[in-house]
């Protein structure tokens, strides 16, 4: 083995060889274990969320895969059809390319070369990762047969009347020329103003006389669609009003005065316009009140026919300056208000959503929801932990149809032709449209241009990526699939429609268990984020990135590139020598170690080098077992010592913490358990205690043979619990050490998890050592407070009961070697100690007779002078206390503060005065 660990130097030929070798590829017994990815897009890289949850994942899977299951992590990737869209459509554009100009065949044809080019850059990063995934089974969203099981599913709820094509209002992207679901959009607070307009009364005036309605808005454009005003049903002020009419500013239209409870009579004049094309609350209205709906915009956002003439044609923007100052012209602006509100933007284009009328497809999703929330009620499907099933809940009984279709080229194409006069039928192919509808060749079709929505397409990812809709033997075995381990923020968006789409086809959920793992934030509990300039990149810790490049990498492409100076400085504050290489392990622990259930992941990178040590620890613990082996018989007869006792019975005491974290999801349990074990109790102590059982000449055959063989064999069993969390360094260590146990196969992951009942609790044993430790803990505590140099040897002089005995009788040797003690004696009841520095263990006093041990000059001038300054504290404080003025106007808890300061001190002094006196005694 090398001196020092060197992830670089293991992890990229590990990975290459556990891949070529299959063995990450189903094997095992009768007991299936799968879990299916969330599907990255394509268009990704690895980021930090990314790396938590699949770590979380592949811990998962490995303990799963060692304790002998036939494991299934299933690969794959989603086409993420309007992030590549617009990623090909950049590229092009960049050669001077127009997609339009270039017809959809051939753009398609880019899109799949750019797929095959550059589209596999997140599936390499998960390599890096360490991720355990059946790559010889990858699916991509758009391969032939998963498109298949897309169309198939698409037919068969047409069929049965959930899907249906209507007009309804959704999210309008203006300029990716697109609906996109709530999840692409992003609202942020902006300021923006609030115009306040006067509809002019038709024949009627208000209470106080007036012969128009104020209404507000922060969309002036919108106001050539309205369709009617509301007030409130118990507004006194217009109650009069409520069936009349005004007209609408700059329109040759009457609008109806109605009443509804959606209007808060509080806010602004309580007169509020009601626009049910361009805004989902006033759809609502709408419907209750059977108004017309008005759509006064193009795809592109531009005003189309439905406006006025001389607003035909402007952009909305341009539009809303030339409405305002129309109507400040006509006199019916009565004031303008700064106001902040809530903007809706797309999350990819930035550009503001319009609430837009438009022609889509839909799912009707009532009878599809109600199984899906009986199967979490029942416990079918669980989450975990469980407070998230009120998300989900939350979100299945308020649900409305969902807009399954977008205006894309790249997608699942929807499975929908139509005939010269806009009948549509639905198929799995236009011929079986032409068969079904018994329409020959003479009949022109023509597909529906709109695609998919990847929701849908994802929400078979549990049952279409196992061959479905052919009952195959990977479904029978695989599904449902155990855990589901993802975010809250896409319970309702893929997790809710994955419920539903498998027990609607598969009769069953899609897994039992839902993990909800938390965000991956700053250490300060910021969300990373470009513009923030807080964004750290996982290849990064594990490869190492110098300070230019990683100011360089955090300054790219801002989207508020004034940032820039602000992100640098920052980045060379927290970063000055950059980011060292820590490999995937230390990453990888790092994650295990923080994932709490449901809360949110604070990233310190100290803790990265933290478990960068901890794999040194490990390193080095291993070399030191082998040195002591090598060329050692490790099969004759053994005799376990004390301490071997003591570390096998730890062992099964770690591995049952670790096998119960586990299969409780706590991960960051499983982590401490293993970190404890390994660092405090292995290399701590128990390789302090065995090295004089080694080294000592007076030490048996079999106690060496018995010791050596405890080494290997607990290092063993101990490699084997981590490799889940550390795969890289627990496979290279391991193959070291399993040759010398015959410990036999070719590879760690196909090693049995540990279990706790091979190695029996021993209760005397870790009593003993127990005390051993706190023991020798305090004689070294004693030894620093008392200034006795650490090589000195000492005397014990010991009061306790029987069992502090026998204790000490089973450990004698060890604590003689461990803390450097000559004689042991018990001091006999009531008989007077000499002068001695003091320590307890339980309710056992540890004396160490000090005369002969320490310079009493200089011992009683370093005292003197802690008396000194002790003393100067203590008048400090007194000083307060005794101030009138301080003790009544200071807080309460201010002043019990200070007095709690000076008990303190009090009892220091005391102290430090019994310690003099005893040096007295000793000259």
């Amino acid at each position: 083995m090398e001196a020092n660990f060197d992830p670089h130097a293991i992890e990229a030929d590990l990975y290459a060889r556990w891949e070529a070798a299959g063995y990450f590829k189903p094997e095992g017994n009768d007991e299936t274990y799968c879990i299916v990815i969330p599907p990255p897009n394509v268009t990704g890289s690895l980021h930090m969320g990314h790396a938590f949850q699949h770590t979380l994942m592949d811990t998962l899977i490995r303990v799963q895969r060692m304790r002998g299951a036939r494991t299934l992590w299933q690969m794959g990737t989603d086409h993420a059809g309007i992030a590549t869209q617009m990623l090909v459509e950049r590229k092009l554009k960049a050669e001077g390319v127009d997609r339009h100009e270039l017809g959809r065949e051939k753009f398609l044809d880019e899109v799949w070369r750019w797929k095959a080019e550059s589209g596999g850059n997140i599936s390499r990063q998960l390599r890096r990762m360490g991720s355990s995934l059946d790559w010889s089974r990858e699916r991509f969203t758009m391969d032939d047969d998963y498109a298949a099981a897309v169309r198939e599913v698409f037919v068969r709820l047409y069929e049965d009347g959930l899907i249906y094509r209507g007009k309804r209002l959704v999210n309008w992207d203006p300029q990716l020329g697109t609906a996109i679901s709530d999840l692409e959009v992003e609202n942020s607070e902006e300021n923006g103003f609030l115009w306040h307009f006067r509809y002019p009364l038709v024949d009627a005036t208000t209470a106080e006389g007036m012969d128009y309605l104020v209404v507000a808005t922060t969309r002036p454009e919108t106001l050539l669609g309205d369709s009617a005003v509301a007030v409130h049903p118990d507004d006194e002020r217009y109650r009069a009003l409520v069936g009349k009419q005004v007209r609408l500013p700059l329109t040759d239209r009457l609008l109806p005065i109605i009443a509804d409870d959606y209007v808060d009579p509080e806010f602004g004049t309580g007169c509020v316009k009601i626009t049910p094309a361009h805004d989902f609350n006033d759809n609502e209205v709408g419907e209750r009140h059977d108004l017309p709906l008005i759509n006064v915009f193009n795809a592109d956002a531009s005003l189309n026919d439905e406006a006025p003439e001389r607003y035909r044609g402007m952009d909305r923007f341009d539009a809303r300056k030339q409405i305002v100052a129309d109507l400040e012209a006509e006199g019916l602006l009565d004031k303008i208000d700064d106001h902040k509100l809530m903007v809706p933007r797309g999350d990819r284009s930035g550009a503001v959503i319009e609430p837009w009328l438009t022609d889509q497809w839909f799912v009707a999703v009532e009878t599809l929801a109600k199984p899906a929330i009986e199967a979490v009620e029942a416990g079918r499907t669980q989450f975990v932990p469980k407070k998230f099933e009120n998300t989900y809940f939350a979100w299945m009984r308020e649900l409305k149809d969902w807009c399954i279709s977008r205006q894309q080229w790249w997608g699942h194409r929807i499975p929908a032709w139509f005939d010269p006069d806009g009948n549509f039928y639905v198929g799995r192919s236009e011929a079986e449209v032409r068969a079904t509808a018994g329409l020959d060749v003479t009949v022109p079709l023509r597909q529906e241009d709109d695609v998919l929505e990847t929701w849908f397409s994802s929400a078979l990812w549990s049952f279409a990526t196992l061959g479905w809709p052919d009952n195959t033997t990977d479904l029978e075995s695989y599904h449902p699939t155990n855990v589901l381990v993802t975010g809250h923020d896409i319970i309702p968006f893929w997790v809710a429609r994955m419920m539903m789409l498998t027990l609607k086809f598969v009769g069953e959920v899609p897994f039992h268990t839902v993990y909800i793992h938390g965000l991956v934030r700053d250490a300060d509990g910021n969300k990373m984020s470009k513009t923030r300039g807080n964004g750290l990149d996982p290849i990064d810790f594990m490869d190492g990135i110098e300070l230019d490049a990683l100011v360089e990498k955090r300054t790219a492409n801002l989207t508020q590139p004034k940032m820039g100076p602000r992100i640098e400085k920052t980045t060379r504050k927290d970063f000055p020598e950059g980011i060292p290489a820590y490999g995937t392990d230390a990453l990888r622990f790092t994650f295990t170690a923080l994932a709490s259930p449901g809360r949110d992941v604070r990233f310190d990178t100290a803790r990265v080098a933290g478990y960068r040590n901890f794999c040194n620890k490990l390193w080095n613990a291993t070399r030191f077992a082998l040195s002591n082996v090598e060329g050692q018989d490790l099969t004759g007869a053994k005799t376990l010592s004390l301490a071997d006792r003591w570390i096998m019975a730890e062992l099964g005491e770690a591995i049952e913490k670790a096998s119960r974290a586990i299969d409780t999801y706590r991960f960051d349990l499983y982590a401490a358990a293993v970190y404890d074990f390994a660092w405090h109790e292995y290399c701590d102590w128990y390789l302090e205690i065995v090295k004089p059982l080694l080294w000592d000449e007076s030490s048996t055959a079999e106690e060496q043979r018995g010791t050596r063989h405890t080494l290997l064999t607990v290092l063993d069993a101990l490699l084997r619990l981590a490799h889940p969390i550390i795969p890289f360094i627990t496979e290279g260590l391991w193959q070291e050490v399993a040759p010398r146990i015959d410990a036999g196969g070719e590879t760690i992951m196909q090693s049995a998890f540990p279990r706790s009942d091979e190695f029996p609790h021993d209760a005397e044993a870790r009593a003993a050592v127990t005390w051993l430790k706190a023991t020798v803990e305090s004689i070294r505590t004693i030894r620093g407070e008392a200034n006795i140099n650490p090589g000195q040897e000492i005397s014990l002089l010991l009061e306790g009961d029987d069992q502090d005995r026998s204790n000490a009788t089973m450990t004698n040797v060890i604590l003689r070697r461990l803390a450097k003690v000559g004689s042991i004696d018990w001091l006999p009841p009531g008989e007077e100690p000499p002068p001695s520095a003091l320590g307890l263990v339980g309710d056992m006093k540890i004396r160490i007779p000090l005369k002969g041990l320490i310079d009493v000059a200089a011992e009683r001038a370093r005292l003197s002078k802690e008396q000194q300054k002790l003393e100067k504290d203590l008048g400090r404080i007194q000083g307060k206390l005794n101030n009138q003025g301080f003790v009544a106007k200071a807080p309460a808890e201010v002043v019990e503060k200070e007095r709690g300061k000076a008990a303190a001190i009090e009892r220091d002094i005391a102290s430090v005065v019994a310690q003099l006196a005893q040096l007295d005694e000793l000259e």
